[in-house]
């Protein structure tokens, strides 16, 4: 096989599949139209509706490159092959060809185009589990082409039955086709008899997976059949360059070699491999979950991200790479990538300023909190106990704002335990996130509730009813909601009487009852100033901002520069209620309200339609 770039194989993909009548699709966001799944985690997301029968297919046959996220792999980053961010490669058949084409259409891309030996491929096929029989058709075809028997292997359906991607949702068995690398390449002396695919030894490789769309899951498990079948197909660019090369690793492909070796231009310690490793892919994944509008926080898709990037800080840490590297590295793969994915070099300011945001938060503790750390593994071995408490670990999250994986991760490191339960419980008492719970931040719904939304716009009305009542002085010191309150920190060198109390909240209800239209415009944050825009905080904005205003253009109640969630009109909050005020320091006051949620389900939120 001759070398070839990743940036070639993306185009001979697409151009085999072009002349073979599919119709080329762009990739999709990582954040799905499916508010069921946190990412798109492979390329058929797109094409559900389709599979399902529920919208008549615009083309028959599809081809794309699609960018995907999965949370699965997360802890395996390091060694040579997984990937959180990674690029599928991907065909697909809605009720047009199915096995056979499919299988086909492989062979004749691998053998003739990329010039892999027949010889050197192997096949796993479905054995056949429960309602669903053996595929033994699937195995015909693949002889028929010269696939000798010999180099099939029948597997359960934990190995070869796929999807779906949520809980519900279309899916089938699947076959999947494997490289044989040579022995060579095996991590590990392999002694079993009739070593293949799926064997731990690391001989074997999977590249391409063939999905045989069947069926469609129902909520109560049950697997009803399709009236159409159809086939989803799925090549991780990664992995495919890689062995196309004879490579490794990932890390030594043209994905990712110059990156890996930026890194080490950076660091003072190069002899650890697999922090490189995670760096580059935690960092990578940043970049593109950030420009498809995720940012860190302490939920969901805003919690991964927030992992990722504060596992990637630490990993930084051990390999001596100075504060602002991130920076640097994140520079370099927006011009990696934007001749590729386009949109990622257009106003890309947002990805560096979320970054250093990030990076300046979690620098200023990571090393006190490895300090506590040690401290914490002391006096546990001190002890001889074999784990952590649950009262330390959340410490090390409330106060250091270590994630409880990278706690988790680092008690692994010194041969210690810790309890997902107990932590959860821990973390359930203080109510320190009070929507979900730590493991829906991997499974749960990723979207702004209507709550928060409405919270979120009372705050603005709460902002300008204040600076009405006790001056324009008055500006935001500090801001937090949930689902039950809004929280607003403001400077003012008194307690507010009863009657300001009363005159600020009548003024927010009575913007609330004229039903005011909240809007918001893109600019640049100049001009956003210059408009009137209020901007409390010290952060560093990126250059182009929204700006909300709440009210009519000849009467504009309120004009923040905010990136939160909101509705489209004031009549959407239903009423507000003042429930607290308290004194947080020196010419500090917080008050702490709340709005009914007794609202029509048909509430919307306003996340951006501009006018």
């Amino acid at each position: 096989m001759a070398t070839i770039t990743s940036q070639e194989l993306r185009k001979k993909f697409l151009d085999f599949f072009r002349k073979k009548n599919h119709q080329i699709v762009s990739s999709s966001s990582l954040i799905p139209a499916d508010s069921t799944v946190l990412f798109t985690s492979a390329g058929m997301q797109q094409f559900i509706p389709y599979f399902t029968g529920e919208v008549v297919p615009l083309f028959k046959r599809a081809a794309s490159i699609q960018k995907c996220f999965r949370t699965s792999d997360i802890e395996e980053v390091g060694d040579e092959f997984h990937h959180t961010f990674f690029e599928m490669l991907g065909n697909w058949s809605f009720g047009d060809y199915f096995k056979k084409e499919a299988i086909d259409f492989a062979l004749e891309f691998l053998i003739k185009e990329l010039g892999i030996k027949k010889e050197q491929l192997y096949i796993t096929i479905f054995k056949g589990e429960k309602e669903i029989k053996k595929d033994e058709e699937t195995a015909v075809f693949w002889q028929e082409q010269g696939i000798p028997s010999s180099h099939i292997f029948w597997f359960s359906k934990k190995e070869n039955f796929w999807g779906p991607v949520g809980q519900t949702g279309p899916c089938g068995p699947c076959s999947e086709i494997h490289f044989d690398r040579g022995g060579k390449w095996q991590k590990y002396p392999c002694t079993i008899k009739g070593c293949g695919p799926n064997c731990k030894c690391g001989r074997f490789v999977e590249i391409w997976n063939l999905v045989f769309i069947e069926y469609n899951k129902l909520a109560s498990g049950k697997l009803e059949k399709l009236k159409k079948s159809s086939i989803d197909t799925g090549i991780g660019l990664e992995r495919l360059t890689c062995v196309l090369n004879e490579l490794p690793s990932n890390y030594e492909t043209d994905l990712f070699a110059d990156i890996v070796d930026n890194i080490n231009s950076l660091a003072k310690n190069q002899n650890d491999i697999k922090a490189v490793r995670i760096i580059a892919d935690h960092l990578r994944a940043a970049v593109f979950l950030i420009k498809d509008g995720v940012l860190p926080g302490k939920e969901e898709r805003a919690y991964v991200l927030r992992r990722l990037i504060r596992r990637a800080i630490r990993y930084g840490n051990l390999i001596e790479i100075d504060k602002g590297a991130l920076i640097i590295l994140a520079k370099f793969i927006i011009q990696k990538y934007q001749d590729i994915y386009p949109e990622i070099g257009i106003d890309n300011e947002m990805i560096l300023t979320v970054l250093e945001n990030e990076e300046e938060k979690f620098s200023r503790s990571l090393k006190q909190g490895l300090k506590k750390f040690k401290e914490i593994v002391s006096l546990v071995k001190e002890k001889g106990e074999s784990s952590l408490k649950s009262k330390d670990v959340f410490h090390l999250y409330d106060t250091y704002g270590f994630p409880f994986e990278l706690t988790q991760e680092m008690a692994k490191e010194e041969n210690l335990f810790v309890s997902r339960e107990d932590y959860e419980k821990e973390f359930s008492l203080h109510q320190v996130i009070s929507r979900a719970g730590a493991e829906k931040k991997f499974g749960g719904v990723g979207h702004w509730g209507e709550e928060v939304a409405s919270l979120h716009t009372a705050t603005h009305l709460l902002q300008a009813a204040l600076r009405i009542v006790l001056g324009n002085d008055v500006h935001q010191a500090g801001s937090d909601i949930t689902p039950e309150r809004l929280r607003f920190d403001f400077n003012f060198n008194r307690k507010l009487t009863p009657q300001e109390i009363k005159k600020i909240e009548n003024i927010v209800r009575e913007k609330i009852k004229e039903n005011l239209p909240v809007n918001y415009e893109e600019m640049p944050y100049e001009e956003a100033i210059k408009t009137g825009a209020l901007a409390f905080f010290k952060e560093r904005y990126p250059k182009i901002v929204k700006v909300y205003t709440i009210g009519k253009e000849k009467n504009i109640f309120s004009k923040e520069i905010c990136a939160g969630p909101h509705v489209k009109n004031t009549g959407e909050i239903g009423d507000f209620h003042i429930i607290k005020q308290e004194s947080i320091g020196a010419n500090l006051l917080r008050l702490k309200g709340t709005v009914p949620f007794s609202r029509p389900s048909q509430t919307r939120i306003n996340k951006g339609i501009s006018r």
